[in-house]
């Protein structure tokens, strides 16, 4: 079984931390202020239209259904849903099958199936993500002026961020090739490959996690309100 080099923890997210592994890569435990990379992200067009946001006047409330615990259930429901289709190993659940070549030698495995797998369920996740934080935000808005507040800086925040956070996710199923080659080739027999696996599931619970985090602050907020 390919053996993974111990190396000093990487401070951060567990989303972090998993791809610094996977890479094999040192990361620093200091880096640029977040001001500082957020400058980088974020133009001075759309820093002025969230500045407008934050000091220009309150936005009125709108009329509609209030946010409640049925609406809380649903939301938990569907992170449920996602976590369950990760950890779920898609049919059939054995390895897949050696080519073999035209000398009679075993071809290796090949990564083709996880990726496709791995961009399945980012798909899945964006397409989730997406239509449940749009549909806090529209509780937010019929909450209070302060609420809707809220929603329009998160709708901004979204807007600014999305291609660069979408530009970043779509290197990991690249990362993803690199860790499945490493360890198909120093690997000594097919264990190597339930590793792998286990990698794999852990590194898409964890993004689940990151496109999480705008849902679960806007949770808070209704929940508070």
């Amino acid at each position: 079984m390919a053996k993974t080099a111990q190396r000093t923890p990487v401070p951060g997210p567990a989303f972090i931390r998993l791809l610094a592994r996977l890479a094999e890569s040192n990361l620093s435990s200091t880096g640029p202020a977040l001001s500082d990379r957020l400058s980088e992200w974020v133009d001075w067009t759309r820093a002025v239209t969230l500045s407008k946001a934050l000091d220009g006047r309150l936005p009125a409330a709108v009329e509609g259904p209030d946010f409640d615990a049925d609406e809380d259930a649903e939301c938990q429901r569907i992170r449920a849903a996602l976590e369950a289709s990760i950890v779920q190993e898609p049919e059939p659940t054995k390895p897949p099958r050696r080519v073999v070549d035209a000398d009679g030698a075993d071809a290796p495995i090949e990564y083709t199936v996880y990726g496709e797998r791995y961009l399945s369920l980012q798909r899945a996740m964006l397409s989730a993500t997406s239509r449940l934080r749009g549909r806090l935000r529209d509780m937010l808005t019929r909450s209070s002026p302060e609420m809707a507040r809220l929603a329009e800086v998160d709708a901004l925040m979204e807007q600014t961020l999305s291609a660069r956070e979408y530009s970043l996710l779509a290197k990991v199923p690249v990362l993803l090739r690199v860790h499945f080659e490493r360890l198909r080739d120093n690997g000594t027999d097919d264990a190597w490959l339930e590793v792998f696996r286990r990698d794999m599931q852990s590194l898409l619970l964890a993004e689940l996690d990151i496109r999480f985090q705008p849902i679960e602050g806007l949770l808070a907020a209704l929940r508070t309100h």
